[in-house]
């Protein structure tokens, strides 16, 4: 009988993506999958629940019996994001933050000058 990792690692290779890529997008250590594949080891329920929440196209029942049909649905590409995607994304963000600490420090100001006027 197979094991749930050699099912993993042949899903991993229709996905087109690599163990570490698999890895990084269901949140385990970087070389988990290989590491397992190599060892001939079981995979912990956690591992199986994050598959299929990161891929909840991937049917459940082959996952775990190997019966059945590897995809419920047509399988998706995880998204990989491009450097400027990525860029823009951070720059938002910083404006973001600075625009929030502007305000608080515009806000600390503005109190200060109030008391200021209040005390004379």
């Amino acid at each position: 009988m197979s094991k749930a990792i050699n099912r993993i690692i042949k899903l991993v290779e229709t996905l087109n993506i690599s163990a570490r890529q698999f890895d990084m997008s269901i949140g385990t250590a970087n070389g988990y999958t290989l590491r397992m594949q190599k060892n001939n080891a079981s995979v912990g329920s956690d591992v199986i629940e994050r598959i299929i929440k990161t891929y909840p196209e991937v049917n459940l029942v082959w996952l775990i019996t190997g019966k059945g049909d590897m995809f419920i649905t047509t399988p998706s590409k995880p998204k990989i994001r491009s450097k400027e995607e990525i860029e823009a994304y951070i720059s938002e963000r910083l404006e973001q933050k600075l625009s929030e600490e502007k305000k608080a420090l515009l806000d600390e100001i503005l109190k200060e000058i109030d008391e200021l006027e209040n005390n004379e």
